[in-house]
């Protein structure tokens, strides 16, 4: 059994595995190789009987892959991935941001362009008149989200499907941004929960 010794020669005292001498067996690798191969022909010949009863109409209540069928089958989603990008509006329908240019200062990948002016409204210091972020560029960090004191950007939508015939169509603007929801699902396959 290997024992965990404390190796004098490092520097900081860290636990090193020592590890006893290999036997006849594991030095020769072939048990281990076909133990392997045996486990995947299992899983192949197994998965391919019940594709093949499916093609029958038979056995339905079993799984014979274990992958999800993508598109049609869409993977379950935790409730706190960073997912697309909206903005959130007010009770009036007006964007909530406020252009104080926060989450544009802190994006390392320096994907979102913001153009602010003064708000009508004395109670709110300005608005945004354009706010674009280019998702070819963004590495969903989720610094924006974190930092905007007036909670108007959100990676919430639940859309994984960020694709565009050039780069031009993955920058969007403010009223894509303002027409997202959150959980929404553009990927064609099952609704998400």
């Amino acid at each position: 059994m290997d024992q965990p010794t404390v190796d004098s020669r490092s520097r900081s005292n860290q636990m090193t595995l020592k590890r006893g001498p290999l036997d006849f067996w594991e030095r020769i690798y072939v048990v281990e190789a076909l133990r392997g191969v045996a486990i995947t022909s299992e899983h192949f010949f197994r998965n391919m009987w019940y594709h093949c009863l499916h093609l029958f109409g038979l056995a339905k209540d079993k799984q014979a892959a274990v992958t999800w069928q993508y598109p049609e089958e869409c993977r379950p989603l935790a409730p706190r991935l960073r997912t697309r990008h909206r903005l959130t509006r007010r009770e009036d329908g007006t964007p909530r941001c406020v252009g104080c240019m926060m989450c544009e200062t802190i994006c390392p990948a320096r994907c979102i362009y913001i153009v602010a002016e003064e708000h009508p409204d004395p109670n709110i210091e300005k608005r945004p008149v354009s706010f674009d972020i280019d998702l070819g560029m963004c590495v969903y960090c989720g610094f924006c989200v974190e930092v905007c004191p007036e909670d108007a950007i959100r990676m919430d939508t639940q859309i994984l499907d960020v694709c565009a015939y050039s780069r031009e169509g993955l920058k969007l603007n403010m009223a894509q941004l303002l027409a997202a929801e959150p959980g929404m699902d553009f990927s064609g396959g099952t609704p998400r929960d």
